[in-house]
């Protein structure tokens, strides 16, 4: 592991019942970053982040390395925002309460000051009248407050990263927008590094620092978000840019990635992105590509060096034929 690295992950990979999910993916996390984890549903993004916490599901099977080992110390030093804060939070306890209970898990401390912590933790993420907000249960706080609260007790004991799994998924553009300012303050006050798992482009552009999109659970592209973002190199990075709203000229259909990802278990031969890639030849229907050092970051992608400028044309293209 790098000297700098608050974590490193190599060659990680979860199969369920013999099938792999996760292919080999290997990153790090640095102290105060922001990395967001992209791809399309069932790409393996939340698996790969709740393995950095050891809580992936009983019946997967996990190899590879996480270094150091985190999952003893969850709320400690690594914490979870989870995606859905309903399901996250007791609907039988106070919220006070629970960010209470965290706190203790963590810290040996008096019932009373573990509630005073979570009172104040709950008046950082902007909760209205925390000390009395802190008595009611969760089914009375709105979908952007049960996300402020569990950013709280995710960030109360301040760990050293947070890994926030999908977390504005279920919110509108404006409390999306609230829980991710919450968001970056909290970091910025205990100084936590962040992995942030998302399908939102423009999320990832917005708050984060470094950006690894996964495909069928492998890396495609991985490198500076501002980079990776302004010039792609891998085709289905630039598909997955090309489908934004700001990319389609006005009146016209918006680009889309045509097709599916493919299941676990059935997985082409050669690149998985080839049966939907506009760029693919023979040789990514035969080979695999490994990550290779191209331009400041890492691309699998054989054909990386024939892809236009700028590369969202691809698609538009592929879409006008297409409507045609």
């Amino acid at each position: 592991m790098g000297s700098e690295a608050l974590l490193s992950v190599r060659d990680l990979r979860i199969a369920f019942d013999g099938t792999e999910v996760v292919r080999g993916l290997s990153f790090d996390v640095r102290p105060h970053e922001a990395l967001a984890i992209v791809g399309e549903s069932g790409a393996g993004k939340s698996l790969t982040a709740r393995a950095l916490l050891g809580m992936q599901p009983r019946e997967a099977t996990a190899s590879g390395s996480i270094r150091p080992d985190l999952s003893a110390h969850r709320g400690r030093r690594i914490a979870l925002i989870p995606q859905d804060a309903l399901s996250a939070l007791s609907p039988v306890h106070p919220v006070g309460d629970q960010l209470a209970a965290a706190v203790r898990s963590v810290a040996r401390v008096s019932r009373k000051e573990a509630r005073s912590r979570a009172v104040a933790a709950l008046d950082r993420v902007g909760i209205p009248d925390a000390t009395r907000r802190a008595r009611a249960y969760p089914h009375e706080f709105s979908g952007g407050m049960r996300q402020r609260a569990v950013i709280a007790m995710a960030a109360v004991n301040e760990p050293d990263i947070l890994v926030a799994d999908e977390p504005t998924t279920a919110l509108d553009e404006d409390h999306r927008d609230q829980v991710l300012r919450i968001l970056a303050e909290q970091r910025a006050a205990i100084g936590a590094a962040l992995v942030l798992v998302t399908h939102d482009m423009d999320v990832v552009r917005e708050h984060t620092d470094r950006v690894l999109v996964v495909y069928a659970g492998r890396l495609t592209e991985h490198g500076p978000t501002s980079e990776v973002l302004a010039r792609p190199r891998a085709p289905y990075t630039a598909g997955l840019l090309a489908s934004l709203p700001r990319h389609a000229s006005p009146g016209s259909r918006l680009p889309v990635l045509g097709g599916t990802p493919p299941a676990p278990g059935t997985l082409p031969p050669g690149c998985a992105f080839a049966p939907r890639c506009p760029l693919a030849a023979d040789v990514c229907h035969r080979s695999e590509p490994e990550p290779r050092q191209a331009d400041g970051r890492l691309v699998a992608c054989h054909r990386w060096t024939e892809l236009p400028h700028p590369a969202t044309d691809l698609f538009q293209e592929t879409e006008e034929r297409h409507s045609r």
